[in-house]
């Protein structure tokens, strides 16, 4: 169950609300201003994980008469709403932070404190780590996004325990809201990775490099039977690649060959490329035998 993006999106949200309790307590009974800013970012990690569900569950519905192109850009939507919370998380727990640093609270039951961090450490860790692999293996922004921000809050929370540790050894109560502040910029940096991918797949932004170069590859195995390929155009939306291009077909062959020709090139394409949507049109020769590289019935009759 868990190893698809709905499973690993459920298993997320169990994980980050069982954290989200065991951070609150922790903050109440120590009063530590950097476990309280690690609970607000559990929280805001919940509510990215749940609207990362709702993107995944969009996005996964087939196209229909009002989305001929799918739903795919339901994850980016989501993607991008998630980078949002972590942007206003890092808000919260800075002005937390400044607040603390200026009135100077004393902590108490750091040990409780060190525990809990510890323990939450080791569990939002497994959990990001598993989501974060099967985003990958199922090529989904929404559910990645929501990794990437459950990996932010284990770092936070091992730059809180590390605080925590240091103002036991020390005594030094000021290194509580610094560290918190450093957890700030920490998740400011994951929100921008966050909306930087999602925003490029919502303005269509091409394939990347590599995937353009297998695409390319995959036309080129054909260099004996097609002359050639133009306006290559690709794009993304959420998991689902959109592919189109004219093919440039002899002008001998005949239209049920040209058709299989890119039924074969579909075919190839998309085994290259997972969740491939490819569109072809195909063109005629000019004529010009001597420059042409395929071999087709004009070239044997010798013209």
């Amino acid at each position: 169950m868990f190893a698809t993006r709905k499973g690993a999106a459920i298993l997320s949200i169990t994980s980050v609300s069982l954290l989200i309790v065991l951070k609150v307590v922790a903050s109440i009974l120590t009063g530590s201003i950097s476990i309280r800013a690690d609970a607000f970012h559990s929280v805001f990690d919940l509510t990215g994980v749940i609207i990362g569900y709702i993107g995944i569950r969009i996005s996964g519905k087939p196209p229909d008469e009002h989305h001929a192109f799918g739903h795919g850009k339901a994850e980016n939507i989501a993607s991008m709403i998630i980078a949002g919370l972590i942007f206003i998380a890092a808000g919260t727990i800075f002005y937390e932070a400044v607040n603390r640093l200026m009135s100077g609270q004393t902590l108490e039951m750091l040990t409780i404190g060190i525990y809990v961090t510890a323990a939450v450490i080791v569990i939002n860790g497994a959990t990001s780590w598993y989501a974060l692999r099967i985003a990958r293996a199922t090529d989904s922004v929404a559910l990645e996004a929501s990794a990437r921000d459950m990996l932010a809050d284990v770092l936070s929370s091992v730059a809180v325990l590390v605080g925590l540790l240091l103002v036991n050894f020390t005594g030094l109560v000021i290194l509580d809201p610094i560290i918190a502040m450093l957890v700030a910029i920490l998740i400011v940096r994951t929100a921008y990775v966050t909306m930087k991918k999602s925003l490029g797949d919502l303005i269509d932004v091409k394939l990347p490099e590599a995937e353009e170069s297998a695409i390319e590859s995959a036309i080129m195995e054909h260099a004996g039977e097609i002359i050639g390929y133009h306006k290559l155009r690709t794009r993304k939306a959420g998991n689902q690649r959109h592919i189109d291009l004219h093919l440039v077909m002899p002008g001998s062959m005949s239209v049920e060959d040209s058709h299989r020709m890119c039924d074969h090139l579909e075919e190839d394409i998309e085994h290259k490329l997972q969740n491939t949507s490819v569109t072809i049109h195909v063109e005629p020769c000019d004529g010009n035998c001597r420059r042409c590289p395929a071999i087709c019935q004009n070239r044997r009759n010798g013209d």
